[in-house]
């Protein structure tokens, strides 16, 4: 996929950012140009542009509105002369805006909405729901994050996954109660992203973890070698049954704060060195001189926190057995705290689901756009490292039944 590169001048920067509607006009220039940008990659050409690789023609523009929480959105889709372009734009954009929107229809129409409910859902779409409303964009909405969610997964092997868990409020059972949800990504092995999946549960046990990796497996996740999550004690046993032999990786991010809050305040600063020098040596063996070298050193000074960083010691490095050009994309689980992040941008604006349903419809909308946007985008990881340091630990085990 190209880069796409959106600019503005000085005088149309400056004209935007006074203007009383600021936020929406510029979102407005910007997602123009971005569909202008499309089309020269569509057609391979800039207007005007003469060039042998050209593929086709502009025809003009069409307008159409796009819905959204800033406001409705006056966008130019352009036109080629074949007839041949589509851009996902609205496709994309509109599947979690809706699903936010279903949110707070749903609150309307349960009877638990308030003022700013009804006002924001007026806002976003200029009137009010009926209930047969609701039911008809649940359903056409939830037909595309179910059929995400349940796709098969066995076209190919996932060597790496990353698993963790967030927290959100859900009205049921009569109150606003804390409920967990399930996500996990793998990485294929041809060293592409995916969100595998999610499951909504109603708090994070074993036997939920358990429920979710034998959906996965059921679906076709194969070949799991690596896996990185935080120490969660239900989490790491239900990897260890779903997935016979793979390596754990304890997240080195949570590691790290669970050593330095046990830690003496005074002693932070160097217990941080020492972590560094243990969680980024290069050999399994250079980590276990850094951690002997910061235990002789804190020794009855930061008992507890020793005790930790040797409790976990293993399981945090675990991540030096694989080539070097694996291990700082492995060695924690920020990408999937990035995503999640994004969740709880979403979910802000909600505050608290009315049902499970809707905490579903709006992740799942959310974890199936970010699974396109990585499935179109870059590799993420060359894996060709990987198979090669695989096949020289299965010889030795080939030569032995050989024998």
């Amino acid at each position: 996929m190209a880069t796409i590169e959106i600019n503005f001048n000085d005088d149309q920067l400056q004209n935007l950012l006074q203007s009383d509607d600021r936020l929406r006009q510029l979102l407005e220039a910007m997602l123009n140009q971005l569909l202008q940008a499309e089309m020269t990659e569509h057609v391979q050409a800039t207007p005007n542009e003469r060039t042998d690789t050209r593929r086709g023609y502009r025809n003009g523009s069409y307008r159409r509105g796009l819905t959204t929480r800033v406001g409705t959105l006056e966008l130019e889709v352009p036109r080629d002369r074949a007839g041949t372009f589509q851009t996902d734009l609205f496709e994309r954009y509109g599947r979690s805006e809706k699903a936010l929107v279903l949110s707070f229809m749903d609150m309307y129409v349960s009877g638990v909405s308030t003022r700013k409910v009804k006002k924001i859902t007026r806002t976003l779409c200029g009137r009010e729901f009926s209930k047969s409303t609701v039911s008809k964009l649940c359903t056409d909405l939830d037909a595309q994050v179910r059929a995400w969610s349940e796709r098969a997964l066995d076209e190919q092997t996932f060597p790496f996954l990353l698993a963790d868990a967030l927290q959100v409020k859900v009205r049921r059972e009569g109150a606003v109660r804390a409920t967990t949800v399930l996500l996990a990504i793998g990485i294929n092995e041809a060293g592409y992203r995916e969100i595998l999946g999610l499951e909504v549960a109603f708090g994070e046990t074993g036997q939920a973890w358990q429920g979710f990796f034998r959906s996965l497996r059921q679906r076709g996740l194969r070949g799991v070698e690596f896996a990185t999550s935080d120490a969660h004690e239900g989490l790491v046993e239900a990897l260890e049954r779903a997935f016979p032999g793979v390596v754990w990786q304890r997240c080195q991010a949570h590691f790290m704060r669970n050593v330095l809050d046990a830690t003496p305040e005074q002693l932070r600063e160097r217990m941080h060195e020492h972590l560094l020098a243990i969680l980024q040596a290069s050999t399994p063996e250079k980590a276990r001189v850094a951690f002997e070298e910061a235990q002789a050193l804190l020794e009855g000074k930061a008992d507890k926190a020793l005790a930790k960083l040797e409790a976990g010691f293993e399981d945090a490095t675990a991540v030096l057995v694989l080539p070097k050009k694996y291990r700082r994309r492995l060695r924690t689980t920020n990408m999937l705290e990035r995503f999640n992040e994004e969740i709880r941008r979403r979910e802000r604006v909600v505050r608290i689901f009315p049902n499970v349903a809707a905490a579903w419809r709006l992740i799942g909308a959310l974890s199936c756009e970010q699974h396109e946007v990585w499935s179109t985008s870059r590799r993420y990881l060359n894996m060709d490292a990987f198979f090669a340091w695989k096949a020289t630990l299965e010889e030795p085990e080939a030569a032995r039944r050989a024998a």
